[in-house]
């Protein structure tokens, strides 16, 4: 315990120096405090609208987590296809790398011109934002295994469910988590992207409602719990990835 904290206490320090800065610059007035309202504003009108953002908050990470949750059944599927067919692969693989070409906010008036302003274009908008970087990171796992290591399996007789099971699969979960990561972060960013075009609830939705009423402290006030959601479900990743590497080697 007393290393894990010894080891984050250089980022606290340089995330408090930041927030001293920030309060400094907004106390001097370099910066109008409408454009850039002071970390204690900021704090205050979390403070203030934290009900509200609480119900908000619930909205969003809803459409994040069915998303991301489809988006990892999807690409672990999809990955297995591609690398036990080699034609799939081919087929398949450059059209996912040119989706990656499409921004998502590109596609989310589009999703709700086709599926209306509730929770379902939010959930699809959520999902094509998680659904490249897992599949590509899983693929990318089954790839760098040692082929020696799968023709030792094979001559041993194993089938190719017990190729996935035994040795592909638990030799691709460091590279699943790793794009677990970065899809929990995209998530959240996906979600709050696609409330801002419409919808009764929702982060975004509560942004461009202040946004309009140029209450940047409440906007900063989200993009701090956006943050904060965003580093919370990578550290629950990072929580996980270790429970499930630990039972692997087990």
């Amino acid at each position: 315990m007393k290393n894990t904290l010894r080891a984050a206490l250089p980022s606290y320090a340089f995330l408090l120096l930041l927030l001293m800065v920030w309060q400094v610059v907004s106390v001097l007035h370099l910066i109008p405090g409408y454009m850039l309202p002071s970390p204690i504003m900021v704090m205050s009108a979390l403070l203030g609208d934290f009900p509200l953002l609480l119900k908000h908050l619930w909205q969003t990470i809803t459409e994040a987590l069915i998303g991301l949750g489809l988006a990892v059944v999807s690409a672990f599927a999809l990955a297995i296809v591609m690398d036990a067919k080699a034609l799939v692969k081919s087929a398949v693989l450059p059209v996912l790398l040119l989706t990656q070409t499409v921004p998502t906010i590109a596609l989310a008036p589009l999703l709700v011109l086709w599926l209306g302003y509730g929770l379902t274009p939010k959930i699809v908008l959520v999902f094509l934002s998680c659904f490249f970087p897992m599949a590509i990171s899983i693929l990318g796992g089954f790839e760098s295994l040692d082929p020696d290591m799968i023709r030792l399996f094979q001559t041993m007789g194993a089938s190719r469910i017990h190729l996935y099971r035994y040795l592909k699969i638990p030799s691709a979960m460091p590279a699943f988590f790793s794009g677990l990561k970065i899809a929990a972060s995209y998530s959240i960013i996906g979600a709050v992207v696609a409330e801002w075009l419409g919808g009764n609830s929702g982060l975004g939705v509560y942004m461009t409602r202040v946004r309009k009423s140029y209450s940047f402290d409440k906007m900063f006030a989200v993009i701090v719990i956006i943050a904060f959601l965003s580093f919370v479900l990578m550290k629950l990743v990072g929580k996980l990835e270790k429970i499930v590497i630990k039972e692997e080697a087990a």
